[in-house]
């Protein structure tokens, strides 16, 4: 006898994100719903157990719960003003993503107006995290919503926080991006000046770990830089994507005057990651910059 469905849930955005999240989703008992418009994206979906429909309408018309993993604010736009054409029931949409806090301000509104709540719940944690349940969600906005939202968040996160008005989830995101988006380079340098001085990558990655001077970002980037590897299954987040975030929080922590001297000097060797091919690659590629700055080259 088959165990019982825990609910329907609804997933837009099956990118590195919402695949990982829904296919955990589908093996924890819920019925996912599907969708996005890159085939390859549907087909990948499928095979995890996601039943792919065909657009956010057709998602939310059987899905009363909503997640949205979109990669920029006018596909956010575009997915509720498809769902407020349908005149469905209300619907809680749950929106997962990075964007500045005044866009998802204006999606707030339009879904309000449609008879719909949207949560502010950007997520902290990689790719590669969220295939393991390994994130934690900065869930703001509507408290009874959330509050709903806590079985479904519990079977793709490992923890969520209710952080009170809408859009302080995103700003909650802000300072933890920020540190990642230091992390990241430092990782990147400290690889690079123990390999210029002779030592294994390998070795460095495993006595780093085990020391004082790790990181969360260290351990989950060092064997990446270690292996020299930051494409196809090895992405967790695209430096271009990445570059879209270290833009917003650039521009909020500016907007209420807050120096960010470290967090700007790791912009130059990000744009530099983007300048010499590694824009599909993951942010550890940053690793590669700083070698050939150091003028390393390894077999």
């Amino acid at each position: 006898m088959s165990p019982a469905v825990k609910g329907t849930v609804g997933v837009i955005g099956l990118g590195i994100m919402g695949s990982a999240i829904s296919a955990n989703l589908a093996r924890a008992g819920w019925r996912v719903l599907g969708y996005d418009p890159e085939l390859a994206r549907c087909s990948e979906a499928k095979a995890a157990g996601v039943e792919v429909v065909d657009g956010p309408a057709e998602v939310a018309r059987h899905a009363p719960l909503l997640l949205a993993s979109l990669p920029k604010p006018e596909a956010l736009m575009g997915t509720l003003e498809a769902i407020s054409a349908a005149c469905l029931p209300r619907r809680t949409i749950a929106e997962l993503s990075t964007f500045a806090i005044a866009d998802k301000e204006e999606a707030e509104r339009a879904a309000r107006a449609a008879g719909h709540i949207l949560l502010d719940c950007p997520l902290s944690g990689t790719g590669a995290q969220a295939k393991v349940k390994d994130l934690v969600i900065y869930a703001s906005g509507d408290a009874q919503a959330i509050a709903a939202m806590q079985p479904l968040f519990g079977d793709f996160g490992r923890k969520t926080h209710d952080l009170g008005a809408f859009g302080n989830g995103m700003k909650m995101k802000f300072v933890a991006n920020l540190l990642v988006a230091i992390h990241n380079v430092a990782s990147a340098e400290a690889m690079v000046l123990g390999m210029k001085a002779g030592l294994d990558p390998h070795q460095l990655y495993e006595l780093v770990t085990s020391g004082a001077g790790t990181s969360r970002v260290f351990e989950l980037r060092g064997g990446m830089m270690a292996d020299n590897k930051y494409g196809g299954e090895n992405v967790t987040m695209k430096v271009s994507t990445w570059q879209k975030d270290m833009s917003i929080i650039g521009d909020y922590a500016q907007s209420i005057g807050v120096p960010t001297p470290t967090f700007s000097a790791c912009e130059a060797i990000y744009n530099a990651a983007m300048s010499t091919g590694h824009a599909g690659d993951d942010t550890a590629s940053v690793c590669a910059v700083l070698e050939a700055m150091a003028g390393i080259q390894r077999k």
